[in-house]
């Protein structure tokens, strides 16, 4: 993806989201919908999954500000630091611990108080993207699995993210009996 087709789906999937989410009633963002996959006796509510995104946009930009300082393992789940192999259980644990601290961190936040987090990734996507060369965005970002693996498709990555959870929601909803939530046009 170049440059101009990465902001466009930034942009067009997020303004999907947040139409998506203001259009939920201030009940259901507060609903436990889906089961935490780091403490099945927790759940995790609208506003959960949406800050959920944030921490994996800060760690997208995280992995590829340390490709381009050189270090030797950017992304760090495959292999520690040491280069140990993780299992994918190994992996899965630590990434759902993580993301489950991270929306415990943010659980009590409002609606708006939670796009804000999520405004803050986006403008460290944002200001990333036009950090980089046209070639930066092409180079392979070692031990990716998101996307085609490129640096430019990682970046891109975040906005197929939320569609992703979005659908996850609405699962939840529709599992707990409930009607799923309308999200947005287009």
């Amino acid at each position: 993806m170049n440059r101009i087709e990465i902001e466009t789906k930034l942009n067009r999937d997020r303004a999907w989201l947040l139409e998506a989410f203001s259009n939920m009633s201030e009940e259901d963002l507060w609903r436990g919908v889906t089961a935490s996959e780091h403490d099945p006796n927790k759940t995790w509510t609208p506003k959960d999954h949406l800050v959920h995104l944030s921490r994996i946009e800060f760690n997208f930009a995280a992995m590829i500000r340390k490709h381009f300082e050189g270090h030797a393992n950017p992304v760090g789940l495959r292999q520690d630091d040491s280069g140990r192999e993780r299992s994918r259980e190994e992996i899965m644990a630590s990434v759902h611990a993580m993301t489950e601290a991270w929306a415990e961190r943010h659980r009590q936040k409002s609606l708006s108080e939670v796009v804000a987090v999520g405004q803050a990734a986006r403008a460290e996507t944002f200001k990333l993207l036009g950090e980089l060369s046209d070639a930066q965005l092409a180079e392979t970002l070692p031990g990716a699995p998101w996307a085609d693996g490129t640096v430019g498709g990682v970046l891109a990555a975040n906005a197929d993210h939320g569609r992703t959870h979005w659908s996850w929601m609405k699962e939840g909803f529709e599992s707990n009996g409930l009607p799923a939530p309308a999200g947005a046009a287009g």
